[in-house]
């Protein structure tokens, strides 16, 4: 087997992920929506779903690039047999490494991207240096844990399932699959992934929407110590 070329899966990662992100941002707006503590209506409804595209934009390239390019790199590193018992186990290192790299780019695309869609009226950037100012970097940085618990498990059963559904139908029709039939795959293997874990990942989406103590002054406007306020400090 081939030391994976690192500008292939490089561009070939990127452009992957940005093409997905952007085609279905709309529902991932609802979806956070959806998860939002605030509940659906008073997080937006069905109102400026493409708020918080920036974010997504900017940083779904280099996000994807880090894990096809740690995901090709680890497969090529723990090589096995094809028909070894082993491959399955391959599989799910490689996609538990890449995520675990992918998370440094992914969580703040992901903050910023996320809050900004509970919150159309504020623009990206607002977002973003409102979260520098009142949490620091690792205000960027909220949810890592989170998202690592959830990206592992699903990739776990993810690209396992969609390599072993490549297999199976590169076995049966005796050549190797094209590629519409590995994104058929795909598309199986990501949504099940997703029915799974998707506890985890409204855990993820609630810890990184969750409201900061923020000190305030009472409504009559006199100054009392103590006093504080819950808000979204945007």
């Amino acid at each position: 087997m081939d030391r994976p070329g690192f500008t292939a899966s490089l561009v070939a990662g990127g452009v992957a992920g940005v093409c997905v992100d952007l085609i279905l941002f709309p529902l991932d707006t609802i979806k956070t929506r959806l998860q939002s503590p605030q509940g659906f209506n008073k997080a937006g409804g069905f109102r400026g779903i493409y708020a918080g595209v920036p974010s997504a934009a900017i940083g779904s390239f280099p996000n994807a690039a880090a894990f096809f390019i740690t995901y090709e790199y680890v497969k090529w590193f723990l090589h096995t047999d094809s028909s070894s018992y082993l491959m399955p186990v391959k599989h799910m290192l490689a996609a538990s490494a890449g995520e675990v790299v992918a998370c440094l780019i992914r969580v703040p695309s992901e903050v910023v991207k996320q809050r900004t869609q509970v919150s159309a009226s504020s623009g990206t950037f607002h977002i973003f240096s409102n979260i520098l100012c009142q949490e620091g970097i690792q205000g960027l940085y909220r949810g890592y844990k989170s998202t690592v618990l959830r990206e592992i498990p699903f990739s776990l059963v993810q690209f396992p399932l969609w390599e072993s559904l490549k297999a199976l139908w590169s076995w049966k029709q005796d050549h190797v699959v094209d590629s519409w039939q590995s994104a058929v795959c795909g598309a199986f293997a990501g949504g099940f992934a997703a029915a799974v874990t998707t506890p985890l990942d409204v855990a993820k989406t609630r810890i990184m929407l969750a409201k900061i103590i923020c000190r305030g002054l009472p409504s009559n406007g006199s100054h009392q110590s103590g006093r504080f306020h819950l808000s979204w400090c945007l």
